[in-house]
């Protein structure tokens, strides 16, 4: 057992972090396990780091605790993770109030390892809970009656039991059960939004490790593309890669070619790849929780001047993207380099969202900043240094023989930005060629 005492969270601002970021040196991509010759992640560092930041965006709101159900925002405050079944269970829980360490509701035994296994945690503050798997236990069974009385017993000895409870996400009966103790119930996810858009170096170190993982996965996706080859053969080998580097959570694999690249379906399918065929990919996976969204096309054996000249309009329009980053730049600028959705063959911009597209990345798929030409005119976002982000282009070739989609994860530094997506994606890559 560690004899490392979990200790009360402390404010810190960015200027606080230990690494600073240190853009004159390549962003690390270090090897999966610890040595003792050289610092890779500080994982109790980074835990320090997440619970002072969402410290600090509590106090800056006017709330008195935050509950979180969401598994990301509960990583975030706790660092404990027991697998990705309990995703959609909303059965895990954790309450911070920012007066002491975040406490953590977790699945039967998983509780009672905490307490052996996460010395950062206090151990009377990990607990077993249940709330009824999603109505799978009736309402009358009292779980949730209980739960909220709970939660308000600790509110009260933390001193904020008069002040708003915020909550990321939540059944509908557990809301009521809180509410009927007298607990005002508001949204916390703005609070853990605030906290997570700006990365420590280890968690960009994360992202990184993160990414290199997916170029792998493509250099593999690239020496097997072939006709005969189907899409679902291509998803299930990425997975097995993934996996063996240490994956923790393939998220989902888009395999789009041929007819089906427009418009964009995001699935995959037993089509079989053909000669000249447009294929692209996207590989959403996390190592250590942080996750990737990571964009490729490739032409199976041969290429038509109409893929290529779609493949180049994309490229241009990520590339002036990539081009406009850097802190204090807002991201209706960068939306505003993208086209109308009129322009390449969609209706309006709803119908076209997500196509010429930036968003956030961390333990979330989506966090700030949402780039969109749906959004970003009428509620532009500063960027700032240490976010992470994907951008994201899409373009139809014109004589309909496919498709180009391109993606980039960026990281942005003082004077720009640093792409860690690496495999190649200048030019229009034909993979197995005649």
């Amino acid at each position: 057992m560690s004899n490392i005492i979990a200790t009360e969270p402390t404010i810190i601002t960015p200027d606080d972090i230990e690494p600073r970021w240190n853009w004159d040196r390549p962003i690390a991509s270090p090897g999966r396990t610890n040595v003792d010759f050289e610092e890779r992640v500080d994982f109790r560092r980074l835990h320090r780091y997440r619970v002072a930041r969402a410290q600090q965006a509590l106090k800056n709101s006017d709330l008195g605790a935050v509950l979180c159900f969401d598994n990301n925002n509960i990583r975030y405050l706790t660092s404990s993770v027991i697998g990705e079944w309990s995703r959609d269970k909303i059965a895990r829980y954790s309450l911070f109030t920012g007066n002491s360490n975040p406490y953590l509701w977790d699945f039967g035994s998983a509780a009672a390892h905490h307490r052996l296994y996460a010395p950062w945690l206090k151990p009377e503050n990990c607990r077993a809970g249940m709330l009824g798997l999603r109505g799978s236990v009736p309402e009358d069974a009292l779980l949730f009656k209980r739960a909220a009385e709970e939660i308000l017993d600790l509110l009260k000895a933390e001193g904020v039991a008069d002040m708003p409870l915020g909550v990321d996400v939540i059944e509908p009966p557990m809301m009521f059960a809180l509410q009927s103790v007298g607990i005002e119930v508001r949204d916390a996810q703005q609070i853990f939004l605030d906290a997570r858009q700006i990365k420590s170096m280890d968690e960009i170190v994360l992202l990184n490790q993160a990414a290199s993982m997916v170029d792998g996965a493509y250099h593999l996706i690239a020496e097997n593309l072939k006709p005969g080859v189907r899409e679902n053969d291509m998803v299930a080998l990425a997975n097995k890669f993934l996996y063996e580097q240490g994956s923790d959570d393939v998220e989902a694999i888009n395999a789009v070619s041929g007819e089906r690249c427009s418009p964009h379906p995001h699935n995959f399918t037993d089509r079989m790849y053909r000669p000249g065929d447009q294929a692209f990919f996207d590989i959403i996976q996390s190592f250590m929780g942080y996750r990737t969204c990571y964009y490729r096309t490739l032409n199976v054996g041969l290429s038509t001047p109409g893929q290529i000249d779609a493949y180049k309009t994309a490229r241009g329009w990520i590339d002036a993207a990539i081009n406009m980053v850097r802190p204090g730049v807002t991201t209706d600028k960068i939306a505003a380099l993208w086209p109308a959705a009129t322009e390449f063959g969609f209706a309006n911009e709803m119908e076209a969202f997500g196509l010429q597209f930036g968003h956030g990345l961390g333990l979330a798929l989506h966090e700030r900043p949402i780039i969109s030409r749906l959004v970003s005119f009428d509620k532009p976002f500063e960027l700032q240094e240490g976010m992470v982000f994907a951008l994201e282009t899409y373009c139809p070739a014109a004589d309909g023989s496919g498709a180009a989609r391109i993606e980039e994860e960026v990281v942005v530094t003082a004077d720009g930005c640093k792409v860690i997506t690496l495999f190649p994606a200048q030019d229009l890559f034909v993979a197995n060629k005649y």
